[in-house]
């Protein structure tokens, strides 16, 4: 059973924790947390990560600019990374998938649009 790690970074500790919840349905999952761009940074360059679940409106370091440097760190410019926000504006959308995003989430989060869209960006049944 492959063990997949899972950084969600989000500021709004309500929404992180409903992101996690979700996450926590799929098994073999180990889930780190960050509340920004700045600290999922930190986590990212001192471990390495499966997948990562992204907020854009954050203080300090936006989403897009979490994006914008991952996909030019050789180590996670094919990490798939799924923005979720509240934005839902084509221009977003775009902006956020020209960036390298591989999905795009708006808010109010749907438990299962979250488990579906994981499972596919990681190939994993369970």
């Amino acid at each position: 059973m492959d063990t997949f790690k899972v950084l969600v970074v989000e500021d709004s500790p309500t929404m992180r924790q409903l992101i996690v919840f979700a996450l926590k349905r799929i098994r073999g999952l180990q889930i780190a947390e960050a509340n920004d761009g700045v600290g999922g940074l930190k986590k990212l360059s001192a471990e390495k990560f499966d997948l990562i679940l992204t907020d854009i409106n954050m203080p300090i370091m936006d989403g897009l600019k979490l994006v914008s440097l991952i996909r030019n760190d050789p180590q996670y410019k094919d990490v798939p990374v799924v923005v979720i926000t509240t934005e839902g504006a084509q221009e977003d959308r775009d902006r956020a998938l020209a960036l390298g995003a591989n999905e795009y989430i708006t808010k109010p989060i749907q438990t299962a649009k979250i488990i579906d869209v994981v499972k596919r960006l990681l190939a994993v049944s369970g």
